[in-house]
């Protein structure tokens, strides 16, 4: 197995190739590594075209484990996705066929095009690492990561995730058009596409086990878990907001801050680990409601009011 330190090199040289791929979106790439090390499942929203699909394929790429793509549309079932029982006249018996799930990294891509009932497909397997179908319940391979795209809900021919499906994200990161030096360098480079084809594995299956084990370790002051306690209870007391953050939001926001200490190569948490993550972790996890007035769009809103909440709470010295 490998030393920490050459797993936190390692982990390193995925963020900067995956750099070189993603332009002018270095904190993505990094939130996404976040995500990935402490256990949890990422959603990429943005309009089509930013590279959605090319960053969830690049960080596929980059782990040397197993991946399957499933391309979401309004006809799937969850069948689809979770695998069938069919039968065997030969066996005489039903024999249960696999679906894309049963592997370590599913790029659900365009996941919020797909009904509700499909959707809900995932949440048993992202929350326990396993499915049930037909009464049997079967391990999904480990580890195991979604890493799902969705266009903005404003968008013709999307079904919004409900409250429980985006509380299984540990993340949610979004991405932008890019910054003029950075399209001017895409249009330049003419090889998106080549890019992603030399993309090498660089972290193996055993390797994110071994971090993950490690990102536990990281210690967190008491002061630091008050601090993130504080900000979850006035999410819950705003005035602004209809649905706070849960205790599942509180824990992923603490395993966050643990993976972001682990990649700046630090055994312990610092304010600077929890307060930039409060906003990737929990605005995908609260509903602003309509006393809330402003011209932002619905999830510009809930980061606003997040930011309004972290600026009064005392940071930890």
């Amino acid at each position: 197995m490998s030393t920490p330190a050459a797993t936190i090199s390692r982990a390193a040289q995925l963020e900067s190739a995956l750099r070189n791929i993603i332009r002018g979106k270095d904190e993505v790439v990094r939130l996404a590594l976040v995500t990935i090390l402490a256990r949890g499942h990422l959603l990429i929203e943005g309009v089509p075209g930013v590279g959605k699909t090319t960053l969830a394929q690049a960080l596929a790429r980059g782990l040397d484990c197993t991946f399957q793509r499933v391309q979401f549309t309004s006809d799937m079932l969850p069948s689809d996705v979770l695998g069938i029982s069919i039968y065997s006249p030969m066996e005489q018996k039903f024999e249960f066929r696999h679906g894309p799930i049963f592997t370590n990294v599913l790029l659900a891509d365009e996941i919020n095009r797909t009904t509700p009932k499909t959707q809900s497909a995932l949440l048993e397997a992202m929350n326990e690492g396993q499915v049930t179908v037909d009464g049997h319940a079967y391990a999904l391979p480990q580890p195991f990561l979604v890493i799902a795209t969705q266009n903005p809900v404003e968008h013709h021919g999307t079904y919004p995730l409900p409250e429980s499906q985006m509380d299984r994200f540990l993340m949610r990161v979004r991405m932008g058009y890019p910054e003029g030096d950075s399209e001017r360098a895409i249009l330049r480079s003419q090889a998106g596409a080549a890019r992603l084809d030399e993309m090498r594995p660089i972290l193996s299956a055993a390797d994110v086990l071994a971090i993950q084990q490690q990102v536990t370790l990281v210690q967190v002051d008491e002061s630091l878990v008050n601090y993130t306690l504080e900000i979850v209870k006035r999410t819950r007391e705003s005035e602004y907001l209809s649905l706070g953050v849960s205790p599942r939001g509180a824990l992923m926001l603490y395993r966050a801050a643990q993976s972001l200490a682990y990649m700046e190569g630090r055994t312990f948490c610092i304010p600077e680990d929890f307060k930039p993550l409060v906003v990737p972790v929990f605005a995908h996890r609260v509903v602003v409601n309509a006393v809330y007035s402003s011209t932002l769009k619905k999830t510009e809103q809930a980061e606003q009011v997040l930011k309004e909440i972290v600026d009064t709470v005392a940071v930890p010295v």
